[in-house]
């Protein structure tokens, strides 16, 4: 498959979701393969190439479930020891939980951590810590190792493991662990180091249709670096997926994970349900299943960036995608790694197909539901299902800069089954996959969207 091929299918597909700036990157047959296109910003455009910088928000995750691995393979950190060990001011909700949590729970979201804490967004050595002391005032959702929900928090504080263990910075440590020895330097945390490189700006369109700067650049803060902080080309991350596709060495030859180290992060640990992440999760990466060939991969996104990283083991295949404008930036990744697949490894990932409407069972999960700092609300209007999501009036108040604008209502079907499971199959979340959670009597009480857990607070949204 030639470059111009790929570079025709990203400049259309970018055009078709009007997305100003785009990186593609792609490892097949033992080369790399890149298509760039548009620019780094609507206001300061400045052409986007291999080497530029974006969000990687989530895609975070897998640096640091890679250091803490670097730390077992030293001995230094039991992925099943409680995080106390490790973390011995550890602080929760529950006393019961804070003790019994484990590093492996932090790592496969089983700690029974709700979504985050909203903290202010300071960039000293202490954030972190700052972070953590946070925690006991977020809510459980469930006890540990019991259930699956995304958890920032959880891997903000695996982060301060990260520190505790090694005596220096979280950031400092990802670099002396991963990035220095994998010549990755083009992957960077702070926003002083970021803006001495080309880098992209986030985008978000409005109900006009216009793309505004999304201001500040990366919100959240320091404390929130182990779970989303990271900038990084598609170069790096290329380069980033070769090693996980590897045997635990740099391309100099240096060995910076033992080879069946490397190999358990990718072999499940707990698996999934009505989730179009996958059907299971190793240490980091979400484990699917697409046409008969695993997968590894994962997702990411920060205010108007998005980027999704996929592996395919068995293949030694890799495709990287970046995008730098919402709400579409989520269905431009997923139209691309869908192409390279299917191109390259002719390999075809399609969505289910949703049952036709039932008043009755629309009628019994419509509501609105909530985690610690958003809202989703089911809603039907006699006809078909809408589902919409979005920052919690009361926490977007409280935030100190601006925030990602909501998903506004779009149409969802629930699939066949009994599962009670659903598809979103329009809008800019198009081919997100949940559930839906009962009680003892059979009763609706909770949604999972995006792989968290939704509580529910009202029913009969019409």
């Amino acid at each position: 498959m030639s470059h111009d091929t790929l570079s025709e299918f990203v400049a259309a597909t970018a055009t078709r979701f009007g997305i100003p700036g785009a990186a593609v990157g792609v490892w097949v047959e033992s080369r790399e393969v890149y298509a760039c296109h548009g620019v780094t910003s609507v206001e300061n455009p400045v052409a986007v190439d291999p080497d530029t910088l974006f969000a990687l928000g989530s895609v975070t995750k897998t640096y640091t479930a890679s250091a803490l691995m670097c730390l077992v393979a030293q001995g230094r950190v039991d992925l099943h020891a409680p995080v106390r060990r490790y973390v011995p001011e550890l602080a929760l909700a529950d006393e019961r939980a804070a003790a019994e949590v484990t590093v492996l729970q932090l790592l496969n979201h089983t700690s029974g951590l709700d979504w985050s804490v909203i903290v202010e967004p300071g960039e000293g050595n202490d954030a972190l810590a700052g972070y953590v002391a946070r925690l006991a005032d977020l809510k459980l959702i469930a006890p540990p190792g019991t259930r699956v929900s995304y958890s920032q928090a959880g891997y903000n504080l695996a982060g301060r493991i990260v520190e505790k263990v090694t005596g220096l910075t979280y950031e400092q440590a990802v670099a002396s662990l991963l990035t220095e020895p994998l010549g990755l330097s083009h992957s960077l945390f702070a926003p002083l180091d970021v803006m001495t490189r080309r880098f992209a700006v986030g985008h978000n369109r409005g109900e006009d249709g216009r793309l505004s700067i999304a201001r500040p650049w990366r919100p959240g803060g320091r404390g929130n670096n182990p779970g989303s902080g990271l900038a990084s080309s598609v170069r790096d991350q290329l380069r980033w997926a070769r090693f996980h596709l590897g045997d635990g060495r740099a391309e100099g030859g240096e060995r910076v994970l033992p080879a069946e180290l490397l190999r358990s992060m990718t072999e499940p640990t707990v698996a999934l349900r009505g989730s179009s992440a996958g059907q299971a999760l190793g240490i980091a990466w979400f484990l699917r299943d697409v046409d008969g060939v695993r997968t590894a991969g994962h997702v990411g996104s920060s205010d108007g960036q998005f980027a999704e990283l996929l592996t395919v083991p068995g293949r030694d295949f890799a495709v990287v995608s970046f995008a730098n404008a919402g709400p579409d930036g989520t269905p431009f990744n997923q139209a691309v790694v869908r192409w390279a697949l299917a191109h390259y490894l002719g390999v075809v990932d399609r969505d289910p197909e949703p049952v036709p409407y039932d008043a009755g069972r629309a009628a019994e999960i419509a509501g609105r539901y909530e985690n610690d700092a958003m809202a989703l609300v089911i809603a039907t209007d006699g006809a078909g299902l809408t589902l919409e999501v979005g920052i919690r009036p009361e926490i977007r108040a409280g935030l100190a800069g601006e925030a990602p604008p909501d998903y506004p209502p779009a149409a969802t079907g629930l699939l066949p089954g009994d599962g009670d499971e659903y598809l979103i199959t329009e809008g800019g979340l198009t081919g997100q996959r949940g559930f839906f959670t009962r009680d003892a009597t059979g009763g609706v009480v909770g949604v999972d969207f995006g792989g968290r857990l939704f509580t529910r607070v009202r029913t009969a949204v019409r």
